[in-house]
């Protein structure tokens, strides 16, 4: 008897096998639900809450509060603050990230961890160290008194309680990406006789340098928004010693809503400010990226 009278098997039909790497559908919407109504509950809705606050009275009192004393001097040390301890920290930052991923030596592992130290220290205990330092009570207090220097309750104060909670910003963005990259270019260009500076300006900077932005623009975010080692240090004096946050402080305490908000709205604008220059140049050199991105 044939095959065909016998009538051949039926396979069944083999099921559609989803990738492992592909999530379900159901999954996926999940997923982005979640992440839509997490920013939505805890960024967008905050920040629609300050600024709606800060113009309940209307544009007049909002802009006001921009022309008064206390709050142009809070503005200009938030920036002045800023403008030291970026450049500061992306000295340190170049210079703890090429030790790091270039060379090997005694104390490697505690230098990394001592980098990650103001990740792990509260911002207060960092100020109040400072206090205990520099004070009028401090280890050096008397001495600073004895030759008319005064470090804590003043700028000197503010700067370096920044700069510590912020140092491991440009670091922390540089390491693994210079581990990553190696020492072959830089091994070539000096067989090739270039000196260490030109390698470095040729080779190693256009290698790093998305890195070294996006640590900056971080470094430079959190330097204008610190507010726990500055509210230590800064001793709160009006005109002088108040950068921004420590001006919204005093000014909610005092009830006075709608400058406190409106300054709230000049940080978070700053910080969007940041975000907007990042994604530019993102946007901007777009090609550039994903070549490097193909080469390593």
């Amino acid at each position: 008897m044939s095959e065909a009278a016998i009538g051949t098997p039926r396979v069944p039909a083999r099921k559609k096998v989803r990738p492992a790497t592909q999530d379900a559908p159901l999954a996926r919407r999940a997923l982005i639900a979640v992440s839509v109504i997490f920013l939505l509950l805890f960024l967008f809705a905050p920040l629609a809450v300050v600024f709606t606050e800060a113009i309940s009275k209307g544009w007049g009192p909002f802009i006001e509060v921009f022309v008064e004393p206390d709050a142009i001097a809070a503005i200009k040390l938030t920036l002045c603050v800023a403008a030291i301890v970026v450049p500061a920290n992306l000295v340190f930052g170049l210079a703890a990230a090429w030790s790091i991923a270039k060379f090997s030596f005694p104390g490697k592992s505690i230098l990394v961890t001592l980098i990650d130290l103001p990740f792990s220290v509260s911002p207060v205990v960092s100020g109040l160290v400072y206090v205990l330092v520099f004070g009028a009570q401090g280890l050096f207090g008397k001495w600073l008194a004895a030759h008319g220097v005064q470090i804590v309750f003043a700028v000197p104060g503010i700067v370096l309680a920044t700069i510590f909670v912020t140092f491991p910003f440009v670091a922390r963005e540089l390491i693994p990406l210079m581990q990553e990259q190696g020492t072959v270019e830089e091994e070539a260009a000096l067989t090739l006789g270039a000196s260490g500076f030109r390698t470095f300006i040729t080779v190693t900077l256009p290698n790093i340098k998305w890195g070294l932005l996006y640590g900056v623009l971080l470094c430079n975010a959190r330097a204008m928004g610190e507010f726990g080692a500055v509210s230590v240090v800064s001793g709160h004096i009006r005109g002088l010693t108040n950068t921004i946050p420590l001006q919204v402080e005093i000014l909610y305490n005092e009830y006075n809503n709608v400058a406190a908000f409106t300054l709230s709205v000049l940080l978070a604008g700053l910080a969007l400010v940041t975000l907007g220059i990042k994604t530019f140049l993102e946007w901007r050199h777009a090609d550039a990226l994903a070549a490097r991105g193909r080469r390593h």
